[in-house]
């Protein structure tokens, strides 16, 4: 797994996304075992023309962030005029760090500007403890 982006939305969706793959056993029937297809035209979550084990763990990956029945009806109820405080109060309710609202509504509906601010940065956290960060940092032992 990258830090490819260096945020705490794209490290918990990515993780969890390369957990279901493992817990449901994609790729073992394949001889190079290679899953996920990098096509940065697709949705995050389940756009057309994915290929149904991506479809599977993006919706699990989306659903572990935030319940997402909860977060269509948000978006539903207040889309295009969600405020920040509507987020605010969301990520309470839902009981999930602000970033993590921030990046599925950005998924949603694609305005990736709206308050960018709480996608924290998790580089710093994670290094320290890494084997390498995929950039030519390698950790020394």
């Amino acid at each position: 797994m990258s830090l490819r982006y260096d945020r705490i939305d794209n490290f918990w969706f990515v993780l969890r996304h390369e957990i279901e793959h493992v817990l449901q056993k994609h790729g073992q029937a394949d001889a190079i075992g290679i899953v996920d297809e990098l096509d940065g035209n697709r949705s995050a979550v389940d756009g057309p023309g994915l290929p149904r084990e991506e479809l599977i763990a993006n919706r699990a990956a989306a659903e572990f962030c935030i319940p997402q029945h909860e977060l269509v009806e948000l978006i539903a109820q207040r889309n295009p005029y969600i405020s920040e405080r509507d987020v605010l109060s969301f990520a309470k309710r839902v009981d999930v760090h602000l970033g993590l609202v921030v990046g599925q509504i950005h998924s949603r509906t694609g305005c990736y500007d709206f308050l960018r601010r709480y996608l924290v940065k998790i580089r710093q956290f994670i290094l320290p403890d890494a084997i390498t960060d995929g950039w030519g940092h390698v950790f020394s032992m």
